[in-house]
């Protein structure tokens, strides 16, 4: 197993639940913790990643610096300007790759934060990265040089899988599929355990029942497989499967989830248009 380049060293801006996901991932691939820092300011998880990575944790994001030159933003879209407006003078002098995983936060915004021409690379992972089982979108400015689109790729796949996209506003569309996508099958899965109460079933059976129901189907829907061929293979003409689909149709199951979709979409340029007013 080779272990992705990070060039110099790793600088994390934010030790919350996707910095640390990618952390375990990189260092489950075989990299080296003494060259990836963290900053976060929470006293209460810095210890606790400090105790259960044992890396270096620092309380001062410029303490970041100097030995890293990728630096990961894994901080809250709303908390980016002000974090980044502190690290001029070392985002200046020291020029990193950075690598954004804000949702909703564009190129053109992070580079005027930071004050600097800085090689800007947005990325949206989604939570399944705690497990190594992510699906990460990317996209980089045409100056991005490949070298280093490669680091950029090869940080984010030790946490699953990763695509590129070409058009800077199709990340708010990553977003709304992949990166919020796990909380909808969470909310079917959800939604299949309460019916099953309804029709009877203890709670307890039917919270089993749909938790490895949704696993399953996970594990079938390989990159591979053809969604749709796997959903006529488990669907009898005339059967109760069919009878489930056919009541999805009726009610416009295909037009709710374009409205979700679509609903996160906004939500995400929204994230955009707030950023730039100090919202």
């Amino acid at each position: 197993m080779t272990a992705p380049d990070l060039g110099r060293g790793l600088g994390v801006l934010g030790g919350g639940h996707m910095g640390r996901a990618l952390v375990e991932s990189l260092l489950k691939q075989g990299v080296d913790r003494s060259r990836i820092k963290i900053a976060e300011t929470s006293p209460s998880t810095a210890a606790t990643l400090d105790r259960e990575l044992a890396v270096q944790v620092v309380s001062d994001s410029p303490s970041l610096f100097p030995n890293i030159d990728t630096l990961i933003l894994a901080v809250k879209p709303q908390d980016m300007a002000s974090a980044l407006q502190l690290l001029r003078p070392q985002l200046e002098q020291y020029r990193p790759l950075v690598i954004s995983i804000a949702a909703g936060l564009s190129v053109a915004q992070l580079q005027q934060w930071c004050g600097v021409a800085l090689p800007v690379i947005r990325a949206m992972p989604n939570r399944p990265a705690l497990l190594g089982a992510g699906a990460t979108g990317l996209f980089a400015p045409t100056d991005v040089s490949p070298d280093m689109k490669a680091r950029a790729a090869g940080i984010l796949a030790a946490a699953g899988e990763v695509v590129w996209v070409d058009d800077e506003s199709l990340m708010d569309v990553v977003t709304a599929i992949s990166g919020s996508g796990p909380a909808y099958f969470f909310k079917l899965a959800e939604a299949l355990a309460t019916a099953g109460c309804q029709q009877g079933l203890p709670e307890s059976t039917a919270l089993q029942l749909a938790r490895a129901t949704l696993y399953g189907a996970g594990m079938m829907a390989t990159r591979e497989a053809d969604l749709s061929a796997l959903r006529a293979s488990v669907t009898s003409k005339g059967g109760t499967t069919q009878a489930a689909l056919d009541s999805f149709e009726r009610q416009g199951l295909d037009a709710i989830v374009a409205a979700a979709v679509y609903a996160a979409v906004r939500r995400g340029r929204e994230l955009s248009d707030n950023a730039d007013k100090g919202g």
